[in-house]
């Protein structure tokens, strides 16, 4: 059985790399390519290492060009996602088929109608499932209810690549109650392409090579009310999240490495162990050091029926109602999730072994570890991603596979390129 799938912002950064991972998936068929101010070029114009792709004809972002798919992934800047999506539903309803749709732009992303104003200004669009699997629920240890989400959802909203990069390397110390969430501090040195393919003064190699850039400083970057949300879902009381998140445009392509501390809770700083105790949840959120690869498919996929948990928090939204695919490849067998070793995807590393950027480049993979520093009496927390893999498409791919009941890594490179 295959699907086919169109991309709208096929010429941008995330674009092409959704192409790149759609062109060797063995259940889908590329459709549409489309754009706004690039439409009536060739593909090749815009990403010649997508050889195979190169004579395509980028057309219109409309519905006429769109709707006619089993799957859409929108890879537009914030503000232009979400009338497109309304547009696709409208004439979905009227034409009896509306695509399972995913956006990798921030519409569709925050559940708070108030946060988006407050960051993003006027036209907040309605929640869709966050699309992010190893999103912890209040109370669990491992990844369950997202993913359940996920498998039950025909609107998918990809998470920012920061927030990715800061809620996986932060949250199973939140969700255990062993960090202070009141006082987390961040900064996250990001390759260029996060900033967009827009040519932009402070983006020439005249401003970039040699340097390093700080932006959206002093609480104003638009994905902290999404961390923010991410970690309330993981069990952080309403409220209680202060988080300082600084970003930094370093000299590379790609990437990001996120370097986290927070103040962590009596326990750990009265423990004999305090580095054991510490470690502890994120060894069962991600898996022991070396267990990486345990494949977290459609096992915990509900088969049929609206099957959304309405267990409250922004992650899941009891509005997504329809069902998922009760067959094709990997179809869940029922709908209890099975244990795993680990998550597929996220990869604790052995202690005293730092994430770095170049072993994830180019894949869907992220790293991570904690670390107690007892001098200070914080942790320090670290994750590394690809922003334009995990980051961006290899989580749509992820979401997109959970949601057509494949197995969740169908598709996604898992191995970097370093050195």
């Amino acid at each position: 059985m295959s699907w086919t799938a169109a991309v709208a912002g096929a010429t941008g950064y995330a674009g092409g790399e959704v192409l790149r991972l759609l062109a060797s998936h063995p259940y889908l068929e590329i459709g549409a390519l489309t754009a706004s101010s690039s439409a009536g070029t060739r593909l090749g114009e815009h990403h010649p290492h997508l050889a195979a792709l190169a004579r395509r004809r980028v057309e219109p972002t409309d519905v006429a060009h769109l709707l006619d798919h089993d799957v859409v992934v929108l890879s537009l800047p914030h503000g232009a996602s979400g009338a497109v999506t309304a547009a696709l539903e409208e004439a979905g309803a009227a034409a009896g088929h509306t695509p399972l749709l995913l956006d990798c732009g921030a519409d569709h992303r925050l559940s708070s109608a108030r946060a988006w104003e407050d960051y993003y200004g006027p036209g907040f669009c309605p929640p869709w499932t966050y699309g992010m699997p190893e999103l912890l629920h209040a109370g669990e240890t491992t990844a369950t209810a997202q993913r359940r989400a996920l498998a039950s959802t025909r609107h998918v909203a990809v998470p920012g690549c920061n927030v990715t990069a800061v809620t996986l390397a932060v949250q199973p110390g939140v969700a255990a109650g062993l960090l202070d969430p009141g006082a987390l501090t961040a900064v996250l040195a990001v390759g260029y392409s996060g900033a967009g393919r827009a040519l932009k003064p402070h983006l020439t190699a005249s401003a970039a090579l040699g340097g390093a850039q700080p932006y959206a400083v002093g609480g104003t970057h638009r994905h902290i009310p999404e961390v923010v949300q991410n970690l309330e879902v993981a069990g952080a009381p309403a409220g209680s999240v202060r988080l300082s998140l600084t970003p930094v445009l370093v000299p590379m392509s790609r990437g990001i490495l996120a370097t986290v501390t927070a103040p962590v809770s009596e326990a750990v700083a009265g423990a004999p162990d305090p580095q054991a105790l510490l470690r502890a949840p994120w060894e069962a959120a991600y898996g022991p050091a070396g267990t990486v690869g345990g494949t977290q498919g459609t096992e915990g996929a509900p088969a049929s029926g609206p099957g959304t948990p309405t267990d409250g928090g922004p992650g899941v939204n009891p509005a997504e109602d329809e069902p998922a695919p009760a067959s094709g490849p990997g179809a869940p067998a029922d709908g209890e999730p099975a244990p795993t070793r680990g998550e597929a995807l996220v990869n604790l590393l052995e202690p005293g072994t730092w994430p770095t950027t170049g072993e994830v480049l180019g894949s869907g993979l992220a790293t991570v570890q904690v670390t107690y520093d007892a001098r200070a009496g914080v942790a320090t927390m670290l994750c590394a991603i690809d922003n334009l893999g995990k980051g961006t498409a290899s989580a749509a791919l992820q979401c997109l596979n959970l949601a057509l009941g494949l197995p969740e890594d169908t598709g996604v490179i898992t191995e970097g390129v370093a050195p």
